[in-house]
């Protein structure tokens, strides 16, 4: 795939009128220019040599991103050692001298400038209209290591970093097959943030392959410094409060999607790849259901859907029923529930919006301190705000009790993304639980049902397999039926080849013996 041109800023002086000219034969004029444009970067270093003690030559390097052992060993020692020679051959220098593994000619200013700040050193020789780019780049990174933010008790430990090499390197080890494909391009006026679209040819169907190519391209922004950007700016429906494109840091998370059938996105420099398409179904599903028996993930998976529905109704309702509904609550639970908030200023539905607001103030602030005493805010910082609470008489113990369950419930989600919506929606419902009583609440589902059913995701309904319903994926939603029986990959994301499994895996001990 063709990579994005550069596109500057016209108002931008970064780049002085040189970076189009072709490079000359003078190594003093292309050196000049490349010092004009990076007269204010004192990081740059220009280091002049003799090729074989005759011939001048120019290395320019960025110290902190490019391998100096490297340069000092296969570049300098071997250029300054060579045969002395009246002009240097450029051919003879990149495939007889040079011990560089990767070496590539540059014609011009501007791409010589963009290789440099990527890393690679660039080779100027005198009497030479090209330029020698060479692949030696080496900056700090940090080591592969498991996710956090996505724990698995059973299963690879493998995250991506923010090393693009790496992360490539991760995933073709992971699926190693030739048909693994990787096309690269390049994003941002200013950051030109390498972005590669992983996809299997012969399991992702063209059209959405396509359409994910499409709408990347489209993207023209001075940067890309997360997959957030892209999220943004390829979503079906902007406005929704559900993700249409799942986030991931593990490996193995991306490699199954792969096998499904879906498009990986994955952007240098952040640990964060995208899957597409997504449903609802598949942010809903953690790695361990995978890793365990079908009988266990499937009760897990189960105990999941139920927990996430209490957590986005459960204060909402409690609201409705209190202030609309006191006939529906059982006499003993409502005299008990009615002297604990006997001297309780506030009515119901601001006393659950004021706590449902410090559990949040709460969360963000354990999530934005030093790890060390974040976890420790957030606890003691729950139990003291609620016992005060209650002793003042500001809240009711149940409502504290509400609202910590509700919290506890919403953390089941496997994606922080769905359990955001989750919260969103929350709010909502509780202000209609106050308004309108369970009608209201009902109503709130209702078009959060109907708002469901006309969303998408690339073109896939947000709802498949259950609207439109298909029978044979709906094995691996609610529940998960054992691996021998799902032998097909989903259809809403999936080519022609669906067949995952061969027929007739279901274990059966003792028949080899027989036969």
């Amino acid at each position: 795939m063709r990579k994005r041109s550069f596109k500057p800023n016209q108002a931008s002086e970064t780049f002085v009128p040189e970076e189009s000219a072709a490079l000359s034969a003078s190594l003093d004029r292309n050196v000049e220019a490349l010092k004009r444009i990076f007269s204010l970067s004192d990081d740059v270093s220009f280091r002049t040599f003799l090729i074989g003690g005759t011939v001048k030559a120019e290395l320019v390097y960025i110290p902190g991103m490019s391998d100096r052992q490297e340069i000092d060993v296969s570049v300098l020692k071997p250029l300054m050692r060579s045969e002395p020679a009246e002009k240097a051959d450029l051919q003879e220098v990149k495939n007889r001298v040079l011990s560089v593994v990767s070496v590539e000619e540059i014609g011009t200013i501007g791409e010589c400038a963009r290789q440099l700040i990527k890393g690679d050193p660039l080779l100027l020789i005198d009497d030479c209209e090209r330029a020698l780019l060479l692949k030696i780049a080496k900056w700090d990174k940090r080591a592969v290591e498991e996710p956090k933010t996505e724990p698995s008790l059973r299963g690879p430990r493998e995250g991506f970093t923010e090393s693009i090499a790496t992360n490539l390197s991760l995933l073709r080890r992971k699926v190693q097959t030739v048909k693994l494909k990787l096309q690269s391009l390049q994003l941002g006026r200013y950051t030109e943030t390498d972005v590669y679209i992983a996809f299997i040819e012969g399991l992702a169907k063209p059209s959405l392959v396509e359409e994910v190519r499409r709408r990347i391209e489209r993207i023209d922004l001075d940067s890309v410094l997360e997959t957030g950007y892209i999220e943004e700016l390829t979503e079906d429906s902007p406005y929704s409060p559900f993700p249409q494109q799942q986030f991931t840091e593990r490996v193995d998370i991306a490699a199954a999607s792969l096998l499904e059938g879906r498009v990986v996105i994955l952007v240098d420099g952040t640990p964060n790849v995208l899957i597409v398409p997504v449903t609802l179904v598949t942010l809903l599903q953690a790695a361990d259901d995978y890793y365990n028996r079908s009988l266990y993930s499937s009760t897990l998976r189960f105990l999941r859907y139920c927990t996430l529905f209490i957590s986005l109704i459960l204060p909402a309702a409690y609201v409705a029923l209190l202030n609309f509904h006191q006939e529906m609550v059982p006499g003993k639970l409502m005299i008990s529930i009615a002297s604990a908030r006997e001297a309780i200023p506030f009515p119901t539905i601001v006393e659950v919006l004021m706590m449902q607001l410090a559990f949040e103030v709460l969360r963000e602030a354990g999530l934005r301190l030093p790890r060390q005493i974040g976890s420790a805010v957030t606890i003691v910082g729950a139990l003291v705000v609620g016992e005060a609470a209650v002793s003042a008489g500001l809240v009711s113990a149940p409502i504290v009790i509400i609202i910590a369950f509700t919290g506890i419930a919403g953390f089941t989600a496997p994606h922080y993304s769905i359990e955001l919506s989750i919260r969103l929606l929350r709010l909502l419902l509780i202000v209609l639980g106050g308004m309108l009583g369970m009608l209201g609440v009902m109503f709130g589902i209702i078009a959060i049902a109907i708002h469901l059913c006309t969303l998408r995701s690339f073109g896939v309904p947000y709802l498949t397999p259950f609207a439109p319903f298909v029978a044979s994926d709906t094995k691996d939603t609610m529940v998960r039926v054992p691996w021998w029986k799902m032998t097909k990959r989903p259809s809403f994301a999936n080519g022609r080849n669906r067949d995952r499994l061969a027929p007739g895996q279901r274990p059966e001990p003792g028949r080899g013996e027989e036969e």
